[in-house]
């Protein structure tokens, strides 16, 4: 377990594109955390050190967004709009979590059977209103 600490969104962004250097292919995270606290602000520190050249949003109304552009191409899904985890697997939710790239999941905690047994976990808590704490664990089978 690595635990950090960011005082603002740039540090967050940071933070991630430092962790970004040492995921693969195939790499799975899942995001936790309350809504506001910096989850899509750590996606785009990820998109930054994998090189992705577009302009990282929040994928909240289309659940996921592909950006290729990178050195790995980069999955991020957003699953807070998602009613069973059914739904996952129609947008291919396997093919992204194991795929060629490094897939990001926020609102992890939605779909706790769907997650890949081999992960990162990232939790990004608000500890006041500039303060967050971000913890990244390794989950193996």
């Amino acid at each position: 377990m690595q635990e950090y600490f960011s005082d603002s969104e740039q540090n967050t962004k940071e933070i991630a594109k430092k962790l970004a250097f040492h995921l693969g292919k195939g790499s799975f995270l899942a995001v936790y955390g309350d809504l506001g606290v910096g989850k899509t602000a750590f996606v785009k520190g990820l998109a930054e050190g994998l090189g992705v050249s577009e302009n990282i949003v929040s994928p909240t109304f289309t659940i996921l967004r592909a950006y290729e552009s990178g050195k790995l191409p980069l999955y991020h899904l957003d699953v807070y709009r998602i009613a069973d985890e059914d739904e996952l697997f129609e947008i291919g939710f396997d093919d992204y979590a194991e795929g060629d790239g490094i897939c990001v999941c926020e609102w992890a905690n939605l779909i706790p059977d769907a997650l890949p047994e081999k992960r990162l976990d990232i939790t990004i808590e608000r500890i006041s209103d500039h303060e967050r704490r971000i913890v990244v664990e390794e989950v193996a089978a």
